[in-house]
This record gives structure tokens, sequence and C-alpha cells, in this order.
């Protein structure tokens, strides 16, 4: 029985890195449906990947590690909690958003104003990641590379 962790090691863990993190479970609830929501889209929309999938996980694993921090940097400067809760409800509401995205990408009947506001923020990330491209194109020096290849 010596290699097997014990549930109370893991409850003693749990208590160490999330304390008494309010509405963690609801997030966690939120990330779980945010995934399936996000695999129906993606099949839906037939751009299954799986590395895609992983870092959208990756993502996922990275909020928790925040939430971990959070918590202890509120232990430290005795925050009673403040900060963890804060960071939790910032990620409750980003993960519903996900959701209500991933649902009006599926056709589901999402709140008008919901769905204009939705519009919005895709168009942000549609310019955002045209100037991610370009950065990127920059510093690989693609145009160079491509200039120099029609001799200009």
């Amino acid at each position: 029985m010596g290699g097997f962790i014990n549930l109370e090691s893991l409850e003693v863990a749990h208590m160490y890195l999330f304390g008494g993190v309010k509405f963690l479970h609801l997030l966690l609830i939120l990330m779980a449906l945010d995934i399936i929501t996000g695999i129906v889209k993606a099949i839906d929309k037939g751009n299954l990947w799986s590395r895609k999938s992983l870092f959208g996980y990756a993502r996922k694993l990275l909020v928790l590690i925040v939430i971990i921090t959070a918590n202890i940097i509120d232990q430290v400067l005795n925050l009673g909690g403040t900060l963890t809760f804060a960071t939790v409800l910032f990620y409750i509401a980003n993960e519903g958003l996900s959701i209500f995205e991933n649902m009006a990408e599926l056709g589901v009947l999402v709140p008008t104003n919901l769905a204009e506001k939705l519009k919005v923020i895709e168009t942000n990330k549609s310019t955002q990641a045209s100037i991610v491209k370009e950065i990127n194109e920059e510093l690989i020096g693609s145009k160079v590379d491509k200039q120099l290849k029609d001799g200009e």
C-alpha cells in the first residue's frame, strides 16, 4: 500500500492549492461544458484537430495554475480569499461567454444582444489574428525570403 496516494494526502494537497475557493466546482463544470460544446462545434464545422484541441486543454490547465497562484498570493498577503474569488469569477464569466459563442455558432438561439456582442468579439479576434499573423511573418522573415525569391 506504500505506493498508493491515500485520500487524506489528496485532501491536504487540495486544501493547500485551492483552499476554500468559492465556485471552483462551477468553474470546472463550465470548463467541461466548454470543451464539449467546442468539440461539437469543431465536428460541425469539420475542423476537429487534435493539436488545436490539445492546446485548448492546456489552456484550461493553465487557468487552474493561475487560480492556484492567486490562492497562494491570497494566503501570503492574508487577503481572505478576495483575489482568488475575483480570479475564479473572471474565469467563470470567460467560460460562460465561450459556451454561448460555441452555441451561437452551432445555430442555437441565444439572446439577440448577446449574439451581437459575440459578433463584435469575433470581429476583434479576426483582426487580432491578422495582426499576429503579420507580426509572425515579420519575425520569421518570410516576407524577406519571398522578396529575395521574386528578385526585388
